[in-house]
């Protein structure tokens, strides 16, 4: 069965950093390209970061030189450094791969100022 969990949300101060993890199980890893979105209240859900099979990685302006997207295909997981928190940061994360069909549950993010 194809399934992905998100995990590593919480509640942090402005300034501080959080890492975020995502578990696939059911797919050949290596072979997929992974993003994470986020979706903030009352807004639509918007692309933060990706990283391809080969490494390469590209982000949103307005979390490029704060975040930091990598991946382990020896643990099919990819995985979200954020530092430097904002409250505009706040927001469900979501990770996604061309082989998923639905949205798993998400991991919160609440950056308090």
């Amino acid at each position: 069965q194809v399934q992905v969990m998100e995990s590593g949300g919480g509640l942090v101060q402005a300034g501080g950093s959080l890492r975020l993890s995502c578990a696939t199980s059911g797919i050949i890893f290596s072979i997929y390209g992974m993003q994470w979105y986020r979706q903030a209240p009352g807004k639509q859900r918007e692309l933060v970061a990706e990283i391809t099979t080969g490494g390469s990685t590209n982000y949103a302006d307005s979390v490029k030189g704060r975040f930091t997207i990598s991946r382990d295909n020896a643990k099919s997981s990819v995985y979200l450094q954020m530092n430097s928190l904002k409250p505009e940061d706040t927001a469900v994360y979501y990770c996604w791969g061309s082989f998923l069909r639905n949205w798993g549950k998400g991991t919160l993010v609440t950056v308090s100022s």
